[in-house]
């Protein structure tokens, strides 16, 4: 099973870019920042990443991301994230970024996204991998904060394809957000969010039909609502769903809890994702291992996961048919 997920061609859709910042690249970058972190070693930080929630994570999330300080810092991040697209066999990636995390702390929008475009561009030369970067809004923080980080972000139009929503989403309703999704879909923006992870089954109705998005980044708490099941089966909404996030941070106790089949198997279109896989034990080949061990999923239900992701990715039609066709083709 590991061979053939493996050999998959596999597309994400579901990923921080700040989250990929594994402890020895943060101790590198550290160093060569002159940054003092709170922790002795590598294994010290990595103990700490033991969490209770999505708050206690995001705490640690963005005390990592204070090492990024330089456009070669943010390539270098991207890089080391590309280099494992490679090597699991990832061909296209959709991954977002949270300038704000960055620019309050006096780094230049530019800096930011010269950084990771250039990996980016690096890996489809290289490597054919290819991608789209989504500009993601911190939720806990206000919509004039987001319009003012978008305005920032308009001289770079041509490097980004998308806007997102992540952060704390509990108290922080999507329907907060109406009118900066509304600016940047006049701007010819996609639009993504995050909902249904912690926050109720209504944020991913709010999310739909206040802020117009395509994709709802996690849903897993779509199955509270039949209805919601029902629309998002018939539209072929997808869900860019994180197993192993999922498991730890204790939006499910244990793999074995989690709802992803129970989605597949209503028609949803449903995809697998990493999420932060520098924190949550796995990149995307380690979440498809996971749903298959502790899940069971079988062969043609990967194969399945693995479709979706590419039908619900924003790669051209023609890239999109021959990704299925590889991936029908497998044995």
């Amino acid at each position: 099973m590991k061979q053939f997920i493996a050999a998959l061609p596999k597309v994400e859709l579901h990923l921080h870019i700040e989250g990929t910042l594994e402890p020895e690249l943060m101790f590198a970058l550290a160093e060569r920042n002159g940054i003092k972190l709170p922790y002795a070693d590598v294994a010290a930080l990595r103990a700490a990443y033991d969490f209770h929630n999505l708050q206690s994570f995001l705490d640690l999330y963005y005390q990592g991301a204070a090492v990024l300080q330089t456009e070669q810092d943010f390539f270098d991040l991207t890089w080391a994230y590309l280099s494992r697209c490679q090597a699991q066999h990832v061909v296209h990636t959709e991954l977002f970024f949270d300038p704000q995390t960055h620019l309050s702390r006096g780094i230049e929008m530019g800096t930011v996204i010269r950084g990771i475009s250039r990996a980016l561009d690096q890996a489809q030369t290289q490597w054919g991998i290819s991608s789209c970067l989504i500009l993601c809004f911190l939720r806990h923080l206000s919509q004039e904060d987001a319009l003012a980080t978008l305005e920032a972000a308009l001289p770079y139009l041509d490097k980004i394809q998308g806007v997102g929503l992540d952060s704390s989403e509990l108290g922080n309703p999507p329907s907060k957000f109406s009118e900066v999704f509304a600016r940047a879909s006049a701007l010819g923006l996609k639009a993504v969010a995050h909902a249904g992870e912690e926050g109720p089954a209504s944020y991913i109705w709010e999310a739909l039909d206040q802020l117009k998005v395509c994709r709802i980044d996690h849903g897993v708490r779509s199955v509270d609502d039949p209805r919601l099941i029902a629309r998002l089966a018939e539209e072929q909404i997808p869900l860019t769903v994180c197993p192993l996030s999922n498991t730890r941070l204790k939006v499910f106790d244990k793999m074995a809890d989690h709802n992803l089949l129970q989605l597949l198997d209503q028609d949803v279109c449903v995809t697998v994702n990493s999420d932060d896989p520098a924190y949550f034990g796995g990149y995307l080949q380690e979440n498809f291992e996971a749903l298959a061990r502790d899940l069971k999923a079988s062969r043609e239900q990967l194969r399945q996961l693995a479709l979706n992701g590419v039908q619900a990715s924003w790669l051209p039609v023609s890239r999109k048919k021959t990704l299925i066709a590889e991936i029908l083709m497998l044995p």
